[in-house]
Parts: C-alpha cells; structure tokens; sequence
C-alpha cells in the first residue's frame, strides 16, 4: 500500500513538472535554486593557456564576446541549465557594460 501511495504521489509530482517544462527543450531558468545563488565569483579551474568563453547565450552555440583568464572577478544574475550545463548570466566587476553568459563549472563564489 505504501508502495503505491508513494508510486502515485510520484508519478503526481513528475507529471506537474513535465507540465512546467518549456517547449522544444529550451533553458531552464533555475531561479537561485541550486544554481548557486547570485553573487560575486571569480573564474576558477580553466586550464593554463585557455580561458572561460564568455557568451552571448546559454550554450556552446552561441558567440564568444571574450575570453575570461583565472582570478576575473564576475557578478553572477541568475542561472539556468541548458543540456547537461549550468550556464549563469554574469557580468564582469571591472567593466560593467560586458555581460554574457559562462560555464558555472569554473566559477568559485568569494
């Protein structure tokens, strides 16, 4: 019984979601959400030689604005996970006019 209760409740759940979803498979906003809360960052963990792509969208798709070396201090807005990715809407501290979209696997809060 408690199987089934919990199985119904489940499928309740999963179903509302689905329903919340966007169509054709478009970002997620996360909404703080444990897409690690909006704040000051500085780039991290990018190889030496590369930088992190700042982008004028959500994805690997979109056009690099610039490249962002280690130690570049960001202004993370907002978060959304696009595929397997969370990409957050960021701003850069020293020059406040250049925002775009980066990878939040190389960003570590200060």
């Amino acid at each position: 019984m408690r199987y089934a209760i919990s199985a119904t409740l489940g499928a309740i759940i999963l179903g509302g979601l689905a329903a919340c979803a966007p169509v054709g498979g478009g970002p997620v906003s996360l909404g703080g959400l444990n897409a690690g809360p909006a704040g000051t960052y500085e780039v991290s963990g990018v190889e030496e030689g590369d930088m992190l792509k700042l982008r004028a969208g959500p994805g690997t798709g979109f056009r690099v604005i610039t490249g962002l070396p280690n130690g570049t201090v960001v202004r993370v807005l907002d978060c959304e996970r696009t595929g397997g990715t969370r990409w957050c809407k960021a701003v850069l501290q020293e020059a406040r006019g250049l925002d775009g979209y980066v990878s939040y696997a190389y960003l570590k809060r200060l």
